[in-house]
């Protein structure tokens, strides 16, 4: 047998698994490395997927008919042009299972918003004396009674604060950064009363 064919059957042994080198080693892909890959892609889709419901939780999001009342209608009265009005009405109905009325006759209980207040109060300073963080806090008064002016519940207050940096280069940005505040901490206030109307109960006697 000449040298070029001995030469010719070791390159062929090394192809069908016979002795391999350490670049042919190194260069080798690895087996597991698929299946990384796709337990990266599984675990990515499930924190989407949390991180998804998370948000959906806090803002206020509830399916429908988890949500019950002692009543089956009421009446929702608030201070006149108060935004928060709609808001809480569309949300009491959204349970299914309780009617917001038209008129205090028509309901055994009647929903008072006693006082919607919003306040802004500077919150830090820079080193130049220059306003940094600005305050909003909401206030929102409410109680539920009957006809006979019972308490269905103890009257309460809902009271929600958030906080916002502000540059004077982006006035207009931060306007509507502040107007978006408001209406989170509206939807925020509503989700809390309607929380506390489920724990409403006819009174003794």
């Amino acid at each position: 047998m000449s040298s070029s064919d001995r030469s010719r059957l070791r390159r062929d042994a090394g192809g069908r698994g016979g002795p391999v080198s350490a670049a042919q080693r190194a260069s080798a892909p690895v087996a597991a490395a698929p299946r990384s890959r796709g337990l990266g892609i599984g675990f990515a889709r499930l924190t989407a997927v949390l991180l998804l419901a998370a948000t959906a939780a806090g803002c206020g999001f509830h399916l429908r008919g988890d949500v019950s009342y002692a009543f089956a209608t009421v009446y929702v009265t608030a201070p006149p042009n108060a935004p928060i009005l709609l808001e809480l009405k569309r949300a009491i109905e959204a349970s299914g299972g309780t009617r917001v009325v038209a008129g205090p006759a028509d309901a055994p209980v009647r929903l008072d918003v006693l006082n919607v207040n919003d306040d802004k109060q500077v919150l830090s300073l820079s080193g130049g004396g220059r306003v940094r963080e600005y305050q909003l806090t909401k206030r929102v008064g409410f109680r539920l009674q009957d006809g006979e002016g019972r308490d269905w519940m103890p009257p309460g207050e809902i009271t929600i604060r958030r906080s916002y940096t502000f540059n004077e280069s982006e006035v207009l940005a931060r306007e509507a950064q502040e107007a978006r505040l408001l209406t989170e901490m509206q939807t925020d206030a509503v989700q809390q009363i309607v929380r506390q109307l489920q724990t409403a109960r006819r009174p003794a006697g």
